[in-house]
């Protein structure tokens, strides 16, 4: 069995520290319920004191301009990332409940491979564009449009799947120039702190440009938002704490991304392989116990073979379990916190409330940990709750449609726009309904979206902005046209 990394610690102006007064709190395996570490419960005067040095690095170090050293301490944090990578795997298991299978995927190597892949653009983007001579109102000038950093970014990230949302906003935001202070979820800290002491150990990033805090309370984390040293707020969660922030930064106007829900809707048209598209649909539900924005939990399906494929749903997530995340087999883990399980087994009344039924499933799993049976729920139409509002839990709702028009009007009819599928055995027919999906990524006929150079992101309240891909790394750019005499 691989050991855990050293204990977490905060990273703070180049050092790795505890909270200011010594305080911490418990870090949970959720498959168990029981303590596996502590972390530091960052004060107010840690954040203040990491963005001070975040401010400090960007406007007095060379880091900002310094495309080279750039390239080189990345070079270092892939590396060292790749050295420890049993390690940062073995975390993400304990401290996620993450299912092994998922290393190969989100869980590690996506998002090294991005670190990798962003350090490859950076090296050979080109910062500035000359746009040739003009003469505007008369006066012969020579045009350039300079990229150039955005200065501090508060970097605040969700515990479904730390490491690649913690890589895909720092190493975009480092390889532009900026500086950083993360602030991962109380929940899973120690992904975050094992981020910043491989930074600390093993790169010569400059003391101040990468900083990590890890406080527990929301009005600590708040500063994030509200000071004015900080340029740039990029934040993955929910939509209700998206507003949140949003708000939070207006009075200093400071750049916002969100990344944040969804409720994608998988559509299989009536030329379908059912079993297989149903089937596919089950399995990807119960990937991590359904704790990711972009996974389709809405099954849209023809009505005339609705009970067909509520059977096949249910058998795939029986089939499927929920098992420990260490079982070489698992796909279907526990949820992250015991506030989680209690929120899904929530819906789950609510579902018999509103008069749907479980093909499969239902129920709270009576073990040590946080356990939910993957469920599939039938007889509910898109306008109820558990089809409108995001769960974050192994649960699949299936819904009929009648006809291509209204299988896209039922992908549309919701708050989100974050991702989606449809299957045809048509490609031409797929892509025809695919095009009118109002998504930021979508599935078609099997096609697989999720890479570094593909960017992700979504429209109407599941966010604004893009991460991964040129358009992930441009997010953390400014524009200046600058115009000198011709």
């Amino acid at each position: 069995m691989t050991a855990l990394p050293p204990t977490a610690q905060q990273l703070v102006d180049g050092e790795l520290v505890g909270a200011g007064d010594g305080t911490t709190y418990p870090i949970l395996n959720p498959a168990t319920g029981a303590e596996i570490g502590r972390a530091p419960d960052a004060t107010a005067a840690d954040v203040e004191g990491a963005i001070a040095a975040a401010r400090r690095a960007f406007d007095e170090s060379g880091w900002s301009t310094d495309v080279e050293l750039r390239v080189r301490c990345l070079r270092q944090l892939h590396r060292a990332l790749l050295d420890h990578a049993d390690a940062f795997r073995a975390l993400t298991t304990a401290e996620v409940g993450m299912p092994g299978f998922m290393m190969g995927a989100a869980g590690f190597d996506v998002p090294v491979d991005g670190l990798g892949w962003v350090t490859d653009l950076v090296e050979s983007y080109e910062f500035e564009t000359d746009l040739g001579v003009a003469a505007p109102m008369g006066i012969p000038s020579r045009r350039t449009v300079r990229r150039e950093p955005v200065g501090v970014v508060a970097a605040i990230t969700p515990w479904n799947v730390p490491t690649q949302i913690n890589l895909a906003k720092v190493g975009p935001a480092l390889a532009a120039g900026c500086t950083v202070v993360l602030k991962p979820a109380p929940d899973t800290p120690w992904l975050a702190c094992e981020l910043g002491r491989l930074v600390a150990e093993h790169t010569d990033l400059p003391p101040g440009v990468f900083n990590v805090v890890t406080p527990r309370s929301n009005e600590v984390a708040g500063l994030l938002a509200t000071d004015p040293r900080v340029d740039m707020v990029s934040f993955t969660g929910s939509t209700a704490t998206g507003r949140s922030i949003m708000a939070a930064a207006a009075p200093t106007l400071k750049r916002v991304f969100l990344e944040l829900g969804g409720k994608s809707a998988a559509i299989v048209l009536d030329d379908a392989d059912l079993a297989s598209a149903a089937g596919a649909t089950a399995f990807t539900a119960c990937i991590h116990a359904g704790q990711g924005c972009a996974i389709t939990t809405r099954l849209v399906v023809p009505r005339e073979r609705y009970d067909e494929a509520v059977r096949v749903a249910a058998a795939t997530m029986e089939t499927i379990g929920a098992k420990d995340p260490a079982d070489p087999g698992a796909i279907c883990g526990p949820l992250i916190s015991r506030a989680q399980r209690d929120r899904v087994e929530a819906y789950l009344r609510l579902a018999v409330e509103e008069g749907g039924r479980f093909a499969t499933g239902g129920r709270v799993i009576d073990q040590a940990g946080f356990w939910v049976e993957p469920t599939v729920i039938a007889g509910l139409d898109n306008s109820s709750r558990l089809a409108q509002e995001e769960i974050f839990g192994p649960v699949l709702v299936v819904i009929a449609h009648d006809g291509d028009d209204d299988a896209v009007r039922i992908a549309n009819d919701s708050a989100y726009g974050l991702s989606g599928s449809v299957e045809s055995g048509s490609l031409e027919r797929a892509r025809a309904v695919a095009a009118r999906i109002r998504t930021g990524t979508i599935a078609v006929n099997g096609g697989v979206w999720f890479s570094p150079d593909a960017p992700f992101g979504g429209y109407k309240q599941s966010g604004i902005g893009r991460e991964m891909g040129v358009a992930g790394f441009e997010e953390y750019l400014e524009t200046k046209t600058i115009a000198e005499p011709a």
